[in-house]
């Protein structure tokens, strides 16, 4: 929430309030999870290793955080309205943020009319959008790390008329068949799907099924490829994690390992290497199966060199999609290094260097858009942290504006060959 833990950043230890840190490396989750967690108000301090440290840089930093209970309406689906100008029109897209999969099963076993979902909260906000007449609809499942699989099985019904939404095989081979009965569907209109490496397990179900489909564009980076089902079986001394069955797409492909490639890929600086089930040694691999649905012809197809072109000429000249690429080209070079000094003068001098080189491309991208540069990077994530309530419109996240002009860039030329 408060901006300071960024998704694929490492927790090196862990302090309670001002006492001594405590190191969990190599300790499991559950038990740094249950270091971190405490009293509503009390301070946690972590010690992380970003993520966007150049490669082999494993200088730390300690933030603060300040614990409040999670609320429910914090993790739910949201809506915002993306506004853009393009080729003289004003258009107005729809845009709707979900973080999870979630469902309140208490609240369904109980016949609660009014539990919460993720299909459900979609499903109003949809019908809020479309009475606010937008032109297209976004949805954002950047860092969605899944959850119910029902949820995503259901969130699919609402944009296909009906069929197959995903397929579950088990170690004895029989093929469970999940489907969207309801004839219909409730969204028509043209939609964008953006994603990202956290990306992962039921988002991957959804967005394979609306790519398979043809039902959306998705644009953004390869999804985590968390394709497998799990259980945990308890133990004496500790519990024993079993893979029980394989997730397929409708197309008959595995999201396993691979995970979902997008239409339109978009630079990241999460390191596929280290993070997303391909970095795991002992990772399943991914295969397929006999496809639940006869191929129909894709809409996108023929427009997508039009669209990856446009979208890569628009990209070069925006400053986070050059800083993106320019950091990722720097840590490419960092990594084809082979030796590393052991005096620690020159040691803390290729660091300085790193540092300074890092700086200059934060100062650039800071000048593009018009901001201070920055004496020091220590204080670019100080003065990255959003004031308290503060909001951030849809149309200063880069990757989310991209995302809306290239859904409008299809509507345009679809739009143009329909009239031929």
């Amino acid at each position: 929430k408060t901006k300071q833990v960024a998704p694929a950043d490492k927790i090196v230890a862990v302090a309670q309030g001002d006492k001594e840190m405590v190191d969990v490396i190599g300790w499991r989750l559950d038990e740094v999870v249950k270091l971190i967690r405490g009293a509503k108000g009390s301070v946690v301090r972590l010690e992380i290793i970003p993520a966007s440290n150049a490669p082999n840089d494993q200088t730390s930093k300690i933030v603060a955080i300040t614990r409040e209970a999670v609320k429910l309406e914090e993790q739910a689906a949201k809506k915002s309205i993306l506004h853009l100008k393009q080729d003289g029109k004003d258009y107005k897209l729809g845009v709707i943020d979900i973080p999870a999969f979630y469902l309140d099963f208490k609240a369904y076993r109980a016949g609660d009319p009014e539990y919460k979902s993720t299909t459900r909260d979609v499903k109003k906000l949809l019908t809020e959008l479309q009475a606010e007449k937008v032109d297209g609809v976004v949805l954002d499942l950047r860092n969605n790390g899944g959850g119910s699989l029902q949820e995503a099985t259901e969130l699919t019904s609402l944009f296909i008329d009906k069929g197959p939404t995903v397929l579950v095989r088990n170690a004895d081979g029989k093929v469970d068949v999940l489907e969207d009965e309801a004839k219909g569907a409730f969204y028509k209109g043209p939609m964008a799907l953006l994603v990202n490496r956290l990306s992962a397990s039921a988002s991957e179900i959804f967005a394979g099924a609306m790519q398979d489909y043809h039902r959306a564009l998705v644009i953004g980076g390869q999804t985590f490829g968390k394709g497998t089902v799990q259980t945990i079986q308890p133990l004496n001394h500790g519990e024993l994690k079993l893979t029980l069955a394989k997730f397929y797409r409708v197309s008959g492909q595995s999201t396993q390992h691979q995970g979902v490639v997008p239409d339109i890929t978009y630079p990241s600086l999460i390191d596929t290497k280290e993070i997303g089930e391909s970095a795991l040694p002992e990772a399943m691999p991914w295969d397929s199966i006999k496809p639940a649905i006869k191929p129909a012809i894709d809409p996108f197809k023929p427009f997508l060199a039009q669209l990856q072109a446009r979208h890569e000429a628009r990209s070069s000249k925006d400053a986070e999609f050059v800083f993106i690429e320019d950091r990722l080209a720097l840590a490419k070079k960092l990594m084809n290094e082979k030796t590393v000094s052991l005096n620690e003068a020159d040691r803390r001098a290729e660091h300085a260097s790193i540092e300074g080189k890092q700086l200059a491309l934060e100062n650039t991208r800071r000048k593009a858009k018009g901001e201070e540069p920055l004496k020091e990077l220590k204080k670019e994530d100080e003065d990255a942290l959003p004031v308290e309530d503060e909001k951030t419109k849809p149309e200063d996240d880069a990757y989310l504006a991209e995302t809306g002009r290239i859904l409008i860039d299809y509507l345009g030329l679809s739009a143009a060959v329909a009239k031929k």
